[in-house]
């Protein structure tokens, strides 16, 4: 597959063929949920908390006698029946990760760089740099159309145009290694550098 590289400023710097295995292969929804499903559970805090019948603040005592009254027999006041009593069975700290071969988190990845190139969300970009004046990337992002975009970078993503684009809206920046199916998916246009390019065929090879 070749696709033209373009410059932060509009202009055209040549093109590039993109790795097949990458980003020629069929998208498949069922890969992609399972891995941002994966994602989203790992990422679950996981800290939801009730108080049971023995933590609730109530005295032991016995409510009130236990034959005469015409009503049912109780003992506590902390009783998951009353209002304010103990939760039963309710919520408790615990993660809700689970595990996902390493083989299946690659390959969602590669479906899911391939679902932008087929939907022609895949924009390739010579290099992003910038002098850290967010006004100025502003207005060449703004130009090129990005509205909700993610960014790919090398190893490294350049110190100026992180600081450039962290005020943006909707313009997000992520080294190579920081790469995942779920902030891909959501964003309108993966954005590559040509760096990123390479770092992500090294990666997932």
């Amino acid at each position: 597959m070749k696709l033209d590289v373009i410059k932060l400023d509009g202009g055209k710097a040549g093109s590039i063929n993109l790795n097949e295995a990458l980003f020629g292969l069929e998208p498949r929804v069922d890969i992609l949920h399972r891995v941002v499903r994966w994602q989203r559970n790992n990422a679950q805090a996981g800290t939801h908390k009730v108080k049971t019948r023995s933590e609730v603040s109530y005295s032991t005592k016995k409510i009130y006698r236990q034959k005469g009254t015409g009503g049912a027999r109780h003992g506590a006041r902390s009783a998951p029946i009353f209002r304010g009593g103990g939760v039963y069975k309710g919520p408790t700290p615990r993660s809700h990760g689970h595990d996902l071969p390493k083989k299946v988190r690659a390959l969602g990845l590669k479906h899911a760089l391939s679902a932008k190139a087929k939907a022609g969300e895949l924009v390739v970009i010579d290099a992003a740099v910038s002098d850290g004046k967010t006004s100025a990337l502003a207005k060449a992002v703004a130009n090129l159309g990005w509205k909700r975009a993610l960014i790919i970078d090398g190893a490294a993503v350049n110190e100026n145009f992180a600081q450039a684009a962290r005020n943006i809206e909707g313009l997000d920046i992520l080294p190579t290694m920081g790469a995942n199916v779920f902030d891909i998916l959501k964003r309108d246009t993966l954005v590559i550098t040509k760096a990123g390019l390479e770092a992500l065929e090294a990666r997932l090879k």
